[in-house]
């Protein structure tokens, strides 16, 4: 979207260019308006390739956290599987009185 946005202003900024060329302006020379019009070409471009060097970086970014969305799932799906695990494996609670009674029962 920004590289759209972009693109339709260096094309207004040409249009400018090419209008003020013909008709010229009673308060500007036009060098000053040559100038002036270079120097926005200028900052235009630096901001075209400021925008592509935040695209690569941005598109860096997405992929590690794809990587990181995937090693969370399975480190979230290891979890549960250990919680699972333990809770199994848990002996019961039991009281004096029925551990008392096993040991009768086993004697």
């Amino acid at each position: 979207e920004l590289e759209n946005q972009l693109t339709t202003k260096c094309k207004t900024l040409d249009e400018l260019k090419q209008s003020l060329a013909l008709n010229g302006s009673a308060e500007q020379t036009p060098e000053t308006i040559s100038l002036r019009t270079a120097e926005l070409c200028e900052m235009a471009d630096s901001i075209v390739s400021q925008v592509a060097q935040l695209k690569t970086s941005m598109q860096s970014i997405l992929e590690q956290w794809k990587v990181y969305d995937e090693v969370y799932a399975e480190v979230s799906l290891m979890t549960t599987r250990y919680l699972y695990c333990i809770d199994q494996c848990k002996p019961s609670v039991v009281s004096l009185e029925a551990l008392k009674k096993q040991v009768k029962t086993l004697q």
